[in-house]
C-alpha cells in the first residue's frame, strides 16, 4: 500500500507508544523517533534518541525488547501480520496457526460414514448368523422327533419295537410272494 507522511507518523507514533509500554516513563515523544533510509519498498531503519538527552540513542536491546513485548499493537494498527511488516534482528512472537491440509468437516464426514457402513455390516452379518442358527435348531429339533418314535417298547414283559411309519416296514406273513399255501 501506498507509504505517505501519515503511515510514517503512525509508525512512529507505534514505536513510542511501545517505549513508553517497556521503560514505564512517558518521556519518549514521536519526536525521537527517527526513520533513515526510505526505500520505495517500504524499507527503513529507525533509531530511538533519548528525549532527556536528544542526542543519545536508547540502546538496542532495549528498542527489541519493547517492540517484542508490543508487536501485536503494532501488526494491528497497520493491518498486517508477522509475515507481512519484518523487523530484522527481532523474531516473531507468534508462530502462525498451522491449517491441517484437509478440511475438518471432512474428517468428521469419513467418521460418520464409516461408522454408518459398520453398522450396516454388523446388522447384515448377525442377520445372516441368526438365520443359520434358526435353521440348525429346526433341523436339530425334526432329529430328536425321529430319535423318540424309533423307541423299544415292553408289551407283557417283551420288548417290542414302535412300527416306524415313516420308514415303513413290511410284514413278511402277507407277503405277497409266496403263494403257495394258499389260493384264492
Amino acid at each position: 500500500y501506498a507509504w505517505d507522511a501519515s503511515e510514517e507518523y503512525l509508525f512512529k507514533a507505534m514505536v513510542a507508544f511501545a517505549m513508553r509500554r517497556y521503560s514505564s516513563k512517558s518521556t519518549t515523544q514521536i519526536s525521537n523517533v527517527l526513520l533513515c533510509n526510505v526505500t520505495d519498498r517500504v524499507s527503513f531503519w529507525f533509531v530511538v534518541t533519548d528525549s532527556s538527552k536528544n542526542v543519545t540513542t536508547v540502546p538496542g536491546s532495549e528498542v527489541e525488547a519493547a517492540i517484542r513485548m508490543n508487536r501485536n499493537r503494532i501488526n494491528n494498527a497497520f493491518l498486517l501480520s508477522d509475515k507481512t511488516l519484518q523487523f530484522l534482528k527481532i523474531t516473531s512472537t507468534l508462530s502462525p496457526p498451522v491449517e491441517p491440509s484437509t478440511p475438518v468437516w471432512l474428517i468428521v464426514f469419513g467418521v460418520v460414514l464409516c461408522l454408518i457402513v459398520a453398522g450396516i455390516i454388523f446388522l447384515v452379518v448377525s442377520g445372516i448368523q441368526k438365520h443359520k442358527k434358526k435353521n440348525k435348531e429346526s433341523t436339530e429339533r425334526e432329529n430328536l422327533e425321529e430319535k423318540v418314535e424309533v423307541t423299544v417298547t415292553l408289551e407283557n414283559g417283551i420288548p417290542c419295537e414302535v412300527l416306524d411309519l415313516k420308514a415303513g416296514r413290511i410284514n413278511g406273513v402277507f407277503a405277497a410272494g409266496d403263494e403257495r399255501f394258499t389260493s384264492l
